[in-house]
């Protein structure tokens, strides 16, 4: 396969942080807006496509060679979710030494402990140990 054609390594792993979480609330948002619009044309018969989830970007599989090496210090991290189809979802990702790929919700747990909580933050890490 062409070089060119493969996902750079600088825009396939990017930390999750706050502003991740306020981006995804504002395509949230933006989607809530347009259904209402789609709902319109849907009563006109207009019809749209919808995403699904990548399968080679399944939950516990590994991560394929394709998005490059993960750089060691973001192996355990929390990570904006790069398959589309999760772009308006409440989730990241974290991989594990294996490259093995693990998904959390963004909400609170328990209503109180956000995704930022180093309570969560360390039971994440518990989870995904190998």
């Amino acid at each position: 396969m062409d070089p060119l054609f493969w996902p750079s390594e600088t825009n396939s792993f990017r930390r999750f942080t706050p502003e991740s979480l306020a981006a995804i609330e504002e395509r949230i948002a933006k989607k809530k807006k347009q259904a209402k619009v789609n709902q319109k044309n849907k009563d006109q018969g207009v019809e749209e496509d919808k995403l699904t989830p990548q399968l080679d970007l399944k939950t516990c599989k590994k991560l394929p060679s394709l998005y490059g090496d993960l750089p060691v210090e973001l192996i355990g991290e929390p990570l904006e979710d790069f398959d589309p189809y999760y772009s308006d979802h409440k989730t990241f990702m974290v991989i594990n030494k294996r490259r093995t790929i693990f998904r959390f919700t963004a909400t609170p747990a328990l209503c109180i402990v956000g995704p930022f909580n180093p309570v969560r933050k360390a039971a994440i890490k518990i989870l995904i140990h190998s």
